[in-house]
């Protein structure tokens, strides 16, 4: 399955964004799908992970319940919707898909997406 992530952009702080994250070649739906960050010299950080099912969510403690990850209705897409954007949440998102919700090991994500470039002004 190939992936992209979209929606990111330059937004004030507490501001908020939505990415979507879009498949080809496959779809999401047969998929957990997770939401990491990355900052230049720092390991990549696990955002959010919405389970197969649809059913389960999970968050990373910095989240804080600003961030809401969900599936499209053509269950093909997976969004974040992120409120109350801090510039600590400056990163660029990537999506990645994989058999379970591994938000503390990325590397263990099967399919990764490029990322999209948030930046959140003070």
């Amino acid at each position: 399955v190939q992936l992209q992530a979209s929606g990111g952009g330059l937004v004030q702080a507490g501001g908020s964004l939505r990415l979507s994250c879009e498949a080809s070649e496959g779809t999401l739906a047969d998929y957990a799908v997770g939401w990491f960050r990355q900052v230049p010299g720092a390991d990549r950080e696990g955002v959010s992970c919405i389970a197969i099912s649809g059913t389960n969510t999970y968050y990373g403690d910095f989240v804080k319940g600003r961030f809401a990850i969900s599936r499209g209705h053509d269950g093909n897409t997976v969004h974040l919707l992120m409120h109350s954007l801090e510039p600590e949440d400056t990163a660029t998102y990537y999506c990645a898909a994989g058999v379970f919700c591994l938000l503390r090991d990325p590397n263990g994500m099967n399919y990764w997406g490029k990322g999209t470039l948030v930046t959140v002004s003070s």
